[in-house]
């Protein structure tokens, strides 16, 4: 069976685990030898002898200090603060991992972010976006200052807010949307305001465009050719929302949000280069699931890295002649103000297992990938289920329903950058030997890309890499209430607020 580009599974689990006990790890005693070199390398020691990794802020801990310590036993805690010379580190055990980081003091009043552009002073813009004459909410709309290279997405009912700093109050916020004409509008006009925006439809009339025979495997080689010119040939940051949520009989189980730091490598590298570094994150759990089936995401931000499709090229992006997919060219449409062709694939019919159909989004002029909206093929999802489950209890089949992936980029400075990237996955769940007992499972993850920077970007270190392949929500972490307040995120749903409200929620913290 050829391979899907899914890179997560989902985890189930027919009981409730019990919580793992960390035991006194910080009195653990290890040999160490007489040693000197900077903080990095002596704390690698202490990783090499006891197998625990670290994560800690490098404005605390300095990597590149040079120190020494004696040779001998200690406990690591000892060793801890034997390398980095300072016993008022507080230390946390989060799976594999040690936290190191600096207790707030009870009178010290609460950073509102993690990063100097905390210091600014911001104003806010909310609203909707529809369509001018049906007045249908368009989801996933673009918002955005085109020149800061900051922005947010619109959610599923159309609504959006953006947070921006005062130093933008006189620039214009544009609105866009595939198949609309842009707009934009003086950022003062939209303060404090609740603005419903409508987007025209893009007629394109037959004057507009030179009618020919189009060849979309010919376009499909043109969009590669130009990858070079179009992506970033330099390693990149963004800072990033993402999201993940399980919902089951249309009830919300868990939602976990984040925003990340993630290092982009150039798009000739593959897309495993690419790190993940977590700033802050949020989870709400529904507290009543805790006596039924147990359902977990694994590696939705692997997800998100390999699903930057013009650094891992899927199979159906290839339009070489042993391609396992036909292609059509099905319309011409616009984004952001530009004419784009529509390539519509499918598998050929020959083939009788589970792989992709979609649609191809191509600028006219440039040849850039603009969007990919593409899905399990529906007449072979079921044979797919293994790729999907990573573990389940015996007792339970579990059957894919549907399985979509949105993915889109957007253009700064004459350069693309992914901007958005969403999965939804729906399954049926039945215990076996049962009739009608059936659970309806929706399970879905998306990241936003909210800032772009390009000047003095460097990989993380190796501790402040954020593992992608594990289950996210299990992630112990400190809720930072003015953090998120000045942050943008994607809005809730009207139905996940409405889920929200009718669970015991909990807002999980620890003395991060």
């Amino acid at each position: 069976m050829r391979q899907l580009i899914v890179g997560w599974l989902l985890l189930f689990v027919a009981l409730i685990p019990m919580n793992a006990q960390n035991g006194n790890v910080l009195g653990q005693v290890i040999r160490l030898p007489k040693s000197k070199g900077n903080i990095y390398q002596l704390l690698g020691l202490v990783t090499e002898r006891s197998g625990y990794l670290f994560i800690y802020d490098s404005k605390i801990i300095d990597n590149e200090q040079t120190t020494s310590i004696k040779g001998g036993d200690y406990t690591i805690q000892e060793a801890i603060y034997a390398i980095t010379g300072n016993k008022n580190l507080a230390i946390r055990t989060i799976e594999n991992h040690l936290l190191l980081y600096l207790p707030e003091s009870p009178s010290a009043p609460k950073s509102a972010s993690v990063t100097p552009d905390s210091i600014q002073t911001y104003f806010s813009i909310e609203g909707s976006l529809q369509d001018q004459y049906t007045h249908e909410p368009i989801a996933f709309g673009s918002v955005g200052i085109g020149e800061a290279a900051i922005g947010t997405i619109t959610n599923q009912n159309g609504e959006f807010r953006l947070k921006l700093p005062d130093s933008l109050r006189l620039s214009k916020v544009r609105f866009s949307h595939i198949g609309y004409l842009p707009q934009e509008i003086d950022g003062r006009e939209l303060i404090d305001k609740h603005t419903v925006l409508s987007l025209e439809p893009k007629v394109i009339s037959i004057q507009e465009v030179i009618v020919r025979l189009t060849n979309p495997k010919r376009l499909l080689q043109e969009m590669l050719d130009e990858r070079r010119s179009n992506y970033s040939q330099h390693p990149i940051y963004l800072t990033t929302f993402y999201r993940e949520g399980v919902e089951r009989k249309k009830g919300l189980v868990g939602l976990t949000e984040a925003v990340f730091k993630v290092y982009k490598a150039s798009y000739h590298s593959n897309a495993l280069a690419d790190q993940v570094k977590l700033l802050k994150m949020r989870r709400i759990s529904n507290e009543q699931e805790k006596d039924t089936l147990i359902t977990k995401m694994k590696s939705g931000i692997y997800s998100c890295l390999v699903l930057d499709l013009m650094k891992q090229l899927p199979e159906f992006l290839d339009p070489s002649p042993d391609s396992p997919y036909t292609y059509a060219h099905t319309d011409i449409t616009v984004v952001d103000d530009r004419l784009a062709n529509v390539i519509s694939f499918e598998q050929r019919k020959s083939i009788n297992e589970p792989l992709y159909r979609g649609q191809i989004y191509i600028d006219m002029e440039n040849n850039a990938l603009l969007r990919v909206d593409f899905e399990v093929n529906p007449q072979y999802i079921e044979q797919a289920a293994g790729m999907f489950v990573e573990r389940k209890s015996r007792n339970l089949r579990i059957t894919p329903q549907k399985v979509a992936y949105t993915v889109s980029y957007k253009q700064w400075n004459d350069t693309y950058y992914i901007n958005h990237i969403r999965g939804d996955l729906h399954f049926k769940i039945k215990k076996r030997r049962q009739l009608f007992n059936t659970n309806i499972l929706h399970t879905w993850f998306e990241m936003v890309t909210c800032k772009i920077d390009t000047a003095n970007v460097n990989r993380f270190s190796r501790i402040e890499s954020l593992p992608t392949r594990t289950v996210f929500s299990d992630t112990h972490f400190n809720y930072d209430e003015g953090f998120w307040g000045d942050f943008n995120v994607i809005l809730p749903e009207d139905k996940l607020n409405e889920a929200i409200s009718r669970i015991t929620s909990k807002i999980e913290e620890t003395n991060y």
